[in-house]
């Protein structure tokens, strides 16, 4: 009989060190809780015991948590729908207070969905699209071409500014609304801002216009260049050709007078000799086949004809 009571009683014994000790890592933080309300305060890391079967250990994480909110449709101050898909980083600073408020970790994000939305909501239909896709360090090709229009009201451009800027604006309002939780958030961003479809197609149609006007540009810049560079061809083309043409009349002229100074000379040396060579090439020339040549017989041109019969 003794053996089975002891068997009985190290059952019991293990059941009530089983219900009574618990181990939170170090990822962890936990709170006992007796009947729903909690008792004692937070525990950390290591081996605890609690009283069994009437307390419970309720375990939240230490490490940074994730909040991801579901894309809205958010006009800007300047009348452009888009959307903007935010996300957030967050973490417990007090268990007891979170348990009290928002209980788990699906109505923290569930609270965190109403702060946050609320906030990037205002923050961006108070602000230009211009603003929420630049970077406060932006500087513009030409200022001169960029003009921001409200209602009719030109937006100066020191008033505008970047998305660091509004994002840390974000931040700090929705910041403020959760220590009330027990909760700590340490970042907002914008993960991705785009158009909504129907603008989304309007702002294609204007980049593509904007894109071809500027290759409209360039190829009319090219035009232009290339109208400078073959009227400059040409130039040069007329001037070499005038330059040589000129040095060939030159060298033409001088060979000529050489020509002609060097026949002077030769004819010189036996002029009737000269006078018959010259009357037999214009007989050569003026007497054709089946041609006639009339003239009279005491003309000077027939003078050798006579001589030679």
């Amino acid at each position: 009989m003794k053996k089975p009571i002891l068997i009985i009683l190290i059952l019991v014994a293990v059941m009530l060190a089983k219900g009574s000790l618990f181990v939170v890592n170090e990822a962890e933080q936990a709170i006992i809780t007796q009947f729903g309300k909690p008792v004692g305060e937070v525990v950390g890391p290591g081996l605890h015991f609690k009283i069994p079967f009437t307390q419970n250990v309720n375990r939240f994480e230490k490490r940074i948590l994730k909040w991801d909110g579901d894309p809205n449709q958010i006009p800007t101050k300047d009348k452009k729908f888009i959307w903007v898909d935010t996300t957030a980083r967050w973490r417990i600073i007090d268990p007891l207070l979170f348990y009290k408020t928002v209980a788990t970790e699906q109505g923290a994000l569930s609270r965190l969905d109403d702060i946050i939305d609320s906030v990037v909501r205002d923050a961006v239909s108070s602000r230009l699209l211009v603003e929420l896709v630049r970077g406060s360090d932006y500087k513009a090709q030409d200022e001169n071409e960029e003009r921001f229009l409200v209602e009719g009201v030109e937006i100066k451009k020191d008033a505008l500014v970047g998305r660091e800027e509004i994002f840390a604006g974000i931040l700090d309002k929705a910041r403020a609304s959760t220590p009330e939780y027990g909760i700590e958030l340490l970042d907002v961003q914008i993960k991705r801002i785009n158009y909504v479809e129907q603008v989304r197609v309007r702002v294609y149609e204007r980049m593509v216009n904007e894109r071809k006007k500027v290759a409209a540009q360039y190829r009319s810049e090219g035009e232009g260049e290339k109208a400078e560079i073959l009227g400059k061809m040409g130039r040069e083309l007329k001037e070499i050709s005038s330059e040589a043409y000129r040095k060939v009349l030159e060298v033409r002229g001088a060979a000529d007078a050489e020509a002609a100074a060097i026949y002077a000379e030769a004819y010189n040396q036996d002029k009737e000799f000269y006078a018959f060579l010259r009357t037999m090439e214009s007989y050569k020339k003026a007497i054709q086949k089946n041609g006639r040549l009339v003239i009279t017989t005491d003309s000077d041109y027939y003078k050798y004809l006579k001589t030679a019969e």
